[in-house]
């Protein structure tokens, strides 16, 4: 019989929602320790609104209504503040509490400060957990820690699971309703088909957590997959393996498995190292036909010496040559980058989005180094006095919380917003025909710069107004004040050229112009401290920030969900319609949106 007979698992919330929705949770975490645990106990419960800020309301309502007696939380170094305020809401209704995940496992000794956490689970969870759950806190249940006597005590490293096909599949059918999906038939899921990996850059957790790579069977990844296929209803699959190409040969039986099964009702993304997408070339049309849409590659940096110190073994020959054969096979290719490294400066970083764009790369992520405890990189930039906070919230690679040896945190939140202004170089409103159709692109394009910088707590609205436009600065100097770009097919003839503004005060603006030359769309860009008028629309910056600004992140997530599946699926738009018309908040959000852009076509029609 169980020590713990009634289990609350949570996945404590990221405190700050970034807006992609790739990266919602999909809770499978937890998942996987409910199914450990499933037929020892009596009862397994999750709380609603797990990818909310809903999650403590509906964790108290849990609390209070079913016979817990155990709630155990998961939580990465970005959530650990939301995980904290779940396990007080738990021991202020008398439940023992366990934590485990990344974050307790760098920090256990920190975590057991806590008076409502009563035990850390370190490293790998389920045997861990399930040895916990049937014979409670004890020195013979190895991998745990907890407070004895005044002092904490280490019950030793418990091993890695060897054969990790003996780990029963996540038990998706715990998890609540999201945006109206049940549990197991999320239109965006997760999968695991390894552990671990075989490398050790500095700047990563995962060799902390899970040691070294291994591989589950074709077979054993197949049958979880079919359990996730739905003929009528395209997922957006997420294998968010450390490395999903690290066994060729596993991956291409994969692959064989899903096709011949018919499993191929997927849009998929995965990661990988440059290198062993090289390695796969030969089975890269199989991984496009079971659904492949986009790898993520992690580029890092372009300087070898950079790479270097973060122990990353990249070849930057050998990226070029994985972007050259994701483009030939119809496989989006997506560049991760670094910057921030303590030793490079602002000249270092103007680098980035320039290779980013030589790479031929369409997409690309600019993340700032982030320190996450038990990473080779904390050490390093520890020892160095570098680590300008341990607000853990801000621990989401997009808010500085270090500083460089010539980057303060200012500098480097100014440069990242710089590197998406200059990757994306007004390249998709340099294609339009019409004065609408830029203006419609140049809104899309600061709307999604805002709200990565509104990933960023301590940014006010004037603050990041003050970053957009000085990012916007910094580009046109760069370029001189000219970007020239081939007319794409489906450029038509000017007219005449296509004149805009944007607004940052009532004396600084910068005016764009894009006119031909020669076959090439070119687009001017002017600084003005004047209100001399212009044959164009004015966007104000303020009153686009207040916009951005205004739709919680949790809402803009379930858009931006919502949009992620009437993408897979575009046949089928009438319910994503019928959600949006129903809810208020989108429809106040959609009305100001309008506002925006009919206040900027009226400032130039007057």
């Amino acid at each position: 019989m169980a020590y713990f007979k009634h289990i609350c698992l949570v996945e404590a919330p990221q405190t700050i929602i970034v807006p992609f929705p790739r990266f919602i949770t999909d809770c499978i975490a937890v998942c996987y320790l409910a199914a450990a645990v499933e037929h020892d106990v009596e009862s397994l419960v999750m709380p609603d609104n797990f990818y909310n800020y809903g999650i403590f309301d509906s964790l108290r309502s849990l609390l209070k209504k079913s016979p817990v007696d155990l709630v155990a939380i998961s939580s990465m170094t970005g959530a650990f503040n939301q995980a904290e305020r779940l396990a007080r809401i738990a021991k202020e209704a008398g439940k023992f509490v366990v934590m485990g995940g990344f974050h307790p496992t760098a920090l256990p000794e920190e975590v057991l400060k806590l008076s409502c956490v009563d035990v850390v689970v370190i490293g790998e969870g389920e045997e861990t957990f399930r040895e916990l759950v049937l014979k409670g806190p004890s020195r013979d249940v190895k991998g745990i820690a907890y407070r004895e006597g005044g002092g904490i005590v280490f019950t030793g490293q418990r091993d890695i699971i060897a054969d990790i096909d003996s780990i029963r599949f996540p038990m998706r059918s715990l998890r609540p309703d999201r945006y109206g999906e049940k549990g197991d038939a999320y239109s965006i899921d997760t999968i695991y088909t390894s552990r671990g990996c075989p490398w050790s850059c500095s700047f990563c957790a995962n060799d902390q957590m899970h040691k070294s790579w291994r591989g589950r069977s074709a077979e054993n990844v197949v049958e979880e997959i079919a359990l996730l296929h739905d003929p009528n209803n395209k997922k957006l699959l997420k294998i968010w393996d450390a490395n999903f190409l690290t066994n060729i040969g596993r991956a291409e039986k994969i692959c064989d498995m899903m096709i011949e099964r018919g499993l191929t009702n997927f849009r998929i993304m995965t990661e990988s190292r440059a290198k062993d997408l090289v390695r796969a070339e030969r089975i890269l049309d199989k991984l496009r036909r079971i659904g492949l849409s986009k790898v993520g590659l992690g580029i890092e940096s372009p300087s070898e010496a950079t790479l270097a110190l973060m122990n990353k073994k990249n070849s930057l020959d050998d990226v070029a040559r994985a972007i050259e054969l994701c483009n030939k096979n119809k496989i989006g290719a997506e560049g991760y980058f670094i910057i921030g490294h303590y030793t490079e400066n602002v000249q270092d970083t103007i680098a980035y989005p320039e290779f980013a764009r030589s790479l031929g790369l369409r997409q690309a992520l600019f993340m700032v180094m982030t320190p996450y405890p038990g990473t080779g990189i904390f050490k390093e930039y520890k020892d160095e006095g570098k680590i300008r906070s341990f607000d853990w919230d801000l621990y989401n690679n997009y808010c500085p919380v270090i500083e460089t040896r010539s980057m303060d945190s200012g500098t480097l939140i100014a440069m990242l917003a710089y590197c998406n202004v200059s990757f994306n170089r007004y390249k998709s409103a340099m294609k339009r025909n019409t004065t609408n159709a830029v203006l419609i692109n140049f809104l899309i394009d600061l709307f999604q710069l805002t709200w990565l910088m509104r990933v960023n707590k301590n940014l006010s609205d004037k603050e990041i107004q003050e970053l957009l436009y000085n990012a916007l600065l910094m580009f046109l100097d760069n370029k001189k004040g000219e970007i020239e770009q081939p007319a794409a097919s489906t450029c038509k003839t000017l007219q005449q050229p296509i004149q805009l503004r944007i607004r940052h005060t009532a004396d600084k603006c910068i005016d764009y112009n894009l006119s031909e030359r020669a076959g090439n769309r070119v687009l001017t860009m002017t600084t003005q401290h004047s209100n001399r008028p212009i044959a164009g629309p004015e966007i104000r910056l303020d009153k686009l920030i207040e916009c951005a600004c205004a739709v919680p992140m949790d809402k803009l997530m379930s858009l931006l969900y919502r949009n992620e599946w009437m993408r897979n699926n575009p046949g089928r738009m009438t319910g994503f319609l019928l959600s949006i018309l129903t809810d208020g908040e989108v429809i106040g959000f959609a009305l100001k949106i309008s506002r925006l852009f009919l206040g900027s076509i009226i400032s130039w029609r007057k």
